[in-house]
């Protein structure tokens, strides 16, 4: 793309770009002056500095320059930065780190891939290529880490999750709410996006990293115990909120029949794939892990790459009316194989049953019920997505 396509393209699509800085006086002039050459809307957060910065900004002041007087973290200069493009009716926002490691010859990269997409609710996230020798290992550890969590909590798959070059939509995030100020506000903001059902891609860019001029703020035992933090709220939220909620939206919109043909039974994964899925929700649905079971077999249908919504729905063996049978049914079992002959009704099941007294016989009874369970109905759905599937090619060949 052109320099002076690429100035109407920005234009067009009320574009801006964000510069967040904080002592970084050595790149800051090269990093703004490359950016000119793209666009005049740039709006610069000087995050606290303490350096030269104030005095390189002098020369700067046709831009829109925000000064803060302390010094709060990335992520509060990003999101004060967003609030000020908001105002001047921008749509989309470029940031770039002003630490020199980013090209701003790359904008255009950004603009190219946000033209291409039909639905402009894309968060775009420039991917640098982490394998080059220049390359800190902590930072290519840490990127790695940060790809791996989001997956989880999003079940998206990026090749750069940590990398502050980046395009958002403005409008499509307004009414997101955040809790970071700092580093970890990066991996906030796109966690959050994607549950929102905003498109996250990664496109290629360059990267430089030079340690005679560029200075990192990064704290790692500080910083990464933050992200870990962060990170473990999401996983939390994502098994106890975000993935159900999904489902029951899905419920909600399609109805019984048709969420069950489409979701269930219709979906593309393969009968085995199905069946196991229904293996794994009888089981984690039996089992005594009372309030825990959406946590884990959510996860446990992520980690496996089974069907999330087979696994849940089929989880749901255990709901309030059925935990008294599946309770008595376990104890029996467990009795059964230790042994045990002890009569016990229904009613002292529901009513008035102490659970110490026969905890190893409910334990095991309900391992090798919920294993019994599983085989027995995974093998049934088995049978019935194959004849499904079957029928389901003749129709569509007829």
């Amino acid at each position: 793309m052109k320099i002076i396509t690429a100035i109407n393209s920005l234009d067009n699509l009320r574009c801006c770009v964000i510069i967040p800085t904080y002592n970084n006086c050595k790149t800051l002039k090269s990093v703004i002056d490359d950016v000119l050459v793209y666009t005049k809307n740039v709006i610069i957060v000087n995050d606290g500095s303490t350096d030269r910065t104030p005095q390189i900004l002098k020369k700067y002041s046709k831009l829109i320059l925000i000064h803060l007087p302390i010094n709060k973290g990335k992520g509060n200069a990003l999101r004060i930065g967003f609030k000020y493009a908001e105002k001047l009716k921008y749509k989309f926002a470029i940031t770039i780190d002003s630490d020199g490691q980013h090209f701003p010859q790359d904008i255009p990269f950004f603009i190219n891939a946000l033209e291409n997409e039909i639905n402009k609710n894309v968060l775009i996230i420039g991917a640098r290529n982490m394998n080059q020798d220049s390359v800190p290992k902590k930072s290519s550890f840490g990127n790695r880490f940060s790809n791996f969590w989001f997956w989880v909590e999003t079940g998206i798959e990026l090749q750069d999750t940590q990398s502050g070059f980046r395009l958002y939509p403005l409008l499509a995030m307004k009414d997101i709410s955040f809790n970071t100020t700092k580093f970890e506000f990066e991996i906030e903001v796109i966690v959050k996006a994607a549950w929102k059902g905003i498109y996250i891609k990664n496109i290629p860019i360059q990267v430089l990293y030079n340690k005679n001029k560029q200075v990192s703020h990064f704290r790692p035992l500080v910083d990464f115990t933050r992200i870990s933090i962060l990170n473990t709220w999401l996983v939390i939220l994502t098994f106890l909120y975000i993935k159900p909620r999904n489902i029951f939206r899905k419920f909600k919109i399609k109805g019984i029949k048709r969420f069950l043909i489409e979701d269930l039974l219709g979906s593309y994964d393969s009968p085995i794939k199905k069946a196991l899925s229904v293996a794994l929700g009888i089981f984690i649905g039996i089992l005594p892990f009372w309030g825990f079971q959406t946590v884990i077999v959510i996860f446990l249908a992520i980690l496996l790459k089974l069907n999330k919504a087979i696994a849940f729905v089929f989880s749901n063996i255990s709901l309030p009316p059925f935990i008294p049978f599946i309770i008595y049914a376990s104890y029996k079992i467990g009795q059964f194989a230790l042994g045990i002959d002890y009569n016990y009704s229904m009613e002292e099941i529901i009513n008035n049953f102490e659970i110490y007294k026969h905890l190893k016989s409910y334990i095991i009874g309900s391992f090798l019920f919920a294993t019994i369970s599983s085989i027995i109905l995974g093998i049934l759905s088995y049978l019935i997505f194959s004849v499904f599937k079957r029928n389901k090619i003749i129709i569509n060949n007829g």
